[in-house]
């Protein structure tokens, strides 16, 4: 407890800081103390588009990326707890490409409540393709690192392929294809506050749910003969941790599409600075995910008009190295099995 808390105030003290930081960055630059005005009602000479600009347009999009970063990380270090395996995350076990998958079907079906349709869509594609590849990949009761990696990438491309095939469908409706293109590059232009309210409660309802496992998880840590000695429900563990896992990743795809290998780095530099223990791991990947996609869109929005990067792409550039160094790390270590 006494570690939990210096923890939480620093935790704290770095969103308070990135949230100003990142709302001042776009294609026309605030000051810093401007935005801090906007935010806290102190000055009465701000423009009426100062104000717009903070909290209608910036401030929603960095909420939006606190929450799906948040979401991310957070999932990571579950399903890395969850499957005992240093190289789990939504991305590489095929949960995003089955959540972009569903979200993508919606859009092209014309969803009537697109907000409400496409994340549930979204929730069923992650599910599914997460029950796929653990089906898959397991061998004995236990799923083992080749076989996951392989059935990941397996059934992540396919849900890629067919993806893209709704989207060659789609093209000659060009408004729907741009919209088809973003969920799948992964960006938050245009997020509002409705997108906020809509991906908050399945993210926060999720996460909270996966926290109160961090206990069994630790136990699972030792192994599932263990576990089970110490009074878990290994198979109850796996199906709750992948249906909330599916949820939030589900939700976070809904609404800004496929962000790769955040979920695979943040738990990793978190393990480094708080130890194994998956309560502080699980609550520190939801910070480091949630800081690490606002940093991903800062740097996007900064370079706004001279070239059009997406978030995703920026992840997509560090973490597949980071996810390559990991896989000869665990075969020199002789992890993989």
């Amino acid at each position: 407890m006494k570690r939990v808390l210096p923890a939480s105030i620093v935790a704290l003290a770095l969103i308070a800081l990135a949230i100003p930081l990142a709302t001042a960055i776009g294609p026309s630059t605030l000051a810093v103390d401007r935005v801090l005005a906007v935010l806290l009602g102190v000055a009465r000479d701000v423009a009426p588009w100062e104000r717009a600009v903070v909290l209608d347009v910036r401030l929603p999009r960095v909420v939006v990326a606190l929450l799906g970063g948040a979401a991310l990380g957070l999932s990571g270090a579950a399903m890395q707890g969850l499957f005992r395996n240093s190289l789990a995350e939504p991305g590489v076990l095929g949960v995003s490409g089955g959540a972009t998958l569903g979200a993508i079907v919606a859009l092209y079906a014309g969803a009537a409540l697109p907000l409400v349709v496409v994340p549930g869509a979204a929730f069923a594609g992650a599910l599914g393709c997460a029950l796929v590849v653990y089906r898959l990949a397991s061998a004995g009761g236990r799923a083992r690192t080749a076989s996951l990696l392989l059935a990941g990438v397996a059934v992540s491309g396919v849900a890629t392929a067919l993806a893209s095939m709704v989207l060659s469908i789609a093209v000659a409706d060009w408004e729907l294809g741009r919209q088809m293109l973003s969920w799948m590059m992964g960006g938050l232009e245009g997020r509002s506050w409705t997108h906020a309210a809509i991906v908050a409660p399945p993210i926060v309802v999720g996460g909270g749910l996966l926290f109160a496992r961090a206990r069994e998880l630790d136990a699972l840590a030792l192994g599932e003969e263990s576990a089970a000695g110490l009074g878990v429900d290994v198979p109850a563990l796996r199906r709750a941790v992948l249906m909330l896992v599916a949820l939030a990743t589900g939700a976070t795809v809904a609404v800004m599409g496929a962000i790769a290998f955040l979920g695979l780095m943040a738990p990793h530099v978190v393990r480094l600075i708080v130890g194994p223990a998956h309560r502080r791991v699980l609550v520190g990947s939801a910070v480091a995910g949630g800081l690490g996609l606002v940093a991903a869109d800062a740097l996007c929005r900064a370079v706004a008009g001279s070239v059009d990067l997406r978030p995703g792409v920026v992840t997509a550039i560090l973490g597949g190295p980071f996810f390559l160094w990991l896989l000869v790390r665990d075969r020199a270590a002789g992890g993989e099995e």
